[in-house]
């Protein structure tokens, strides 16, 4: 997840950001196609956005032989689904952008961009548009690619579906700003990602579902980061999720959000850590 990206590259592109541009639409485009341009030069970052969250959920198949799904009310297509999605959202946005955000601020992108109009929040989403808009598109072509190839059939509830990812993406993105708080370097943010990607691979339903899991372990994985992302999805399709349910995992998932953006604004670095 390492990236070649020059510091001449980053200062090219920052200071066009912001520098003609008075209204927050222009700021955000200006800013968001000076990543993409960043982010196009890239090829290990690419490659973790791209590649890697179309590969994974092939792991995913293999495993759901040894479980009982239809004890569960699930299927492969159930499972396989929300998996391929949850791939999508921790590697296309949250690790590809915890190395953006380290890349950027070790070249002094980001230190430039704040003496601009620019403010703070707008930097960290701009920055993260890319990202985002990679992740989103993947959700919706594995979404389509499960429907057709597993034979789910259309979700049942849809909007659910929609405001899981949604909230993951949020959710995603701030916690990849906290994760770049903590990481001197870019290889050092593959260190510091790991600990929300174990948890969130083994615990959060998208390797193992959590209703296949003991009751006490599968409460206690409820409250992880993605859990409450990947259960709404799930329950977009399976359609048997509660209102009771939804409520619980839209609270979990704000949580989560909330206490991300918290650490962002007390912990965040705009400056190199050396």
């Amino acid at each position: 997840m390492s990236t070649t990206t020059s510091t001449a590259a980053g200062a090219s592109a920052a200071p066009g950001v912001g520098a003609g541009t008075t209204t927050l639409k222009g700021r955000m485009a200006t800013l968001a196609r000076a990543e993409l341009t960043l982010l196009g030069r890239s090829r290990a970052t690419l490659f973790t956005a791209l590649l890697v969250p179309l590969l994974l959920p092939l792991s995913v198949r293999s495993a759901t032989d040894e479980m009982d799904l239809e004890k569960a009310g699930l299927s492969v297509g159930t499972v396989m689904l929300p998996a391929a999605i949850g791939f999508s959202l921790l590697f296309a946005v949250y690790a590809a952008l915890t190395n953006v955000y380290v890349v950027r601020r070790e070249e002094l992108v980001l230190k430039r961009l704040r003496t601009g109009e620019l403010r703070d929040p707008e930097i960290l989403v701009g920055a993260s548009l890319p990202a985002v808009g990679i992740g989103l598109t993947q959700c919706v072509l594995l979404a389509i690619g499960c429907t057709v190839l597993l034979d789910v059939g259309a979700p049942p509830a849809p909007h659910l579906a929609v405001l899981g990812v949604l909230l993951g993406v949020v959710m995603c993105v701030a916690l990849a700003a906290v994760t770049a708080s903590f990481s001197r370097t870019a290889e050092s943010a593959q260190v510091t990602s790991v600990p929300v990607m174990f948890v969130s691979l083994l615990g959060s339903g998208i390797t193992v579902p959590l209703e296949v899991l003991p009751d006490r372990v599968a409460s206690v994985c409820e409250l992880l980061p993605l859990s409450p992302v990947i259960t709404l999805v799930r329950g977009g399709w399976t359609g048997d999720l509660t209102a009771y349910d939804t409520l619980g995992a839209v609270a979990t998932a704000l949580a989560w959000t909330v206490l991300a953006v918290f650490a962002v604004r007390r912990w965040f670095r705009w400056e190199p850590r050396r």
